[in-house]
């Protein structure tokens, strides 16, 4: 496993622990942490000892959303270029920041976001790409972009319409007003709020627990087929879902879940 600057990772019991860890910048993004996010997602998708995932952040903040000396510095990095390579440079320079957060959704495991203090601009983009999201009541979050003249570019204005009503998100998005971890899970972006993140992170981790017990080949199924099926027909969903279940039933974990079932027992999956 690496080491990293940005982040903290441990792995427990076949639960990845990734912490956003820049304290000191209230966990703000700047280029380093975007390139470590998506190396330590990769390693994760490839390490097979690895079911489930917990994404938090250390401090007292979830995250600020992009460092602000780190923006300057992209700007003034490509200000000397001429018009058109300058362009394509910072079009370069967003995709390679949106591919970092693409990776989690790439990642085969289920990712799960615990949440408190501030979820800001980049932060969201952030959670909007996690499978499933956790929060403290206070918690407070905010598509910030507006604010800073950015039309948000990392995937919340993408990702977010398949969680939220419209008009919701577009209210979010056009005012980037502050909402709290209660108005999170009213509008549906997280799935579940708690008294202090210390509660938060604890529930949250029995629940990663819980998913780490199931054959991990069917959870990686799931995570694959939810993800096609944002984007497919149902008559596509469900010809996709036929096609990889006709060689899922054929294999060990179907096999032990079933028999343990019968015997009325635990199932054991092997990695």
């Amino acid at each position: 496993m690496s080491e990293y600057q940005t982040l903290q990772l441990e792995v427990d019991q076949a639960i990845a622990h990734v912490q956003l860890n820049r304290t000191h910048k209230a966990n703000a993004f700047n280029a380093t942490m975007w390139q470590e996010i998506k190396k330590a997602f990769t390693w994760i998708h490839e390490d097979s000892t690895v079911r489930v995932v917990v994404l938090s952040g250390q401090g007292q903040h979830f995250s600020a959303g992009i460092d602000f000396e780190s923006l300057l510095g992209i700007v003034g990095g490509v200000s000397h270029l001429p018009e058109g390579l300058r362009q394509e440079r910072l079009k370069q320079i967003i995709q390679e920041f949106q591919d970092s957060f693409s990776g989690l959704e790439r990642c085969s495991k289920p990712i799960l976001a615990a949440i408190h203090g501030a979820c800001l601009g980049a932060g969201v983009d952030l959670i909007a790409s996690c499978d499933m999201r956790y929060a403290t009541e206070d918690a407070r979050f905010s598509i910030k972009e507006v604010d800073l003249g950015i039309v948000a570019d990392l995937g919340s204005l993408q990702r977010l319409p398949k969680l939220l009503g419209e008009g919701v998100l577009r209210e979010l998005a056009f005012t980037g007003r502050d909402f709290n971890g209660l108005e999170a899970k009213t509008i549906g972006l997280v799935n579940q709020i708690y008294e202090n993140p210390t509660e938060l992170l604890a529930n949250v981790m029995i629940l990663a627990k819980n998913i780490a017990q199931k054959s991990p080949l069917t959870v990686r199924g799931i995570k694959e087929m939810l993800n096609y099926a944002r984007d497919h027909s149902i008559a596509d969903n469900l010809n996709f879902i036929a096609m990889r279940n006709a060689a899922m039933l054929l294999s060990a974990d179907t096999e032990e879940a079933v028999t343990a079932t019968m015997q009325k027992r635990t199932a054991i999956f092997e990695d």
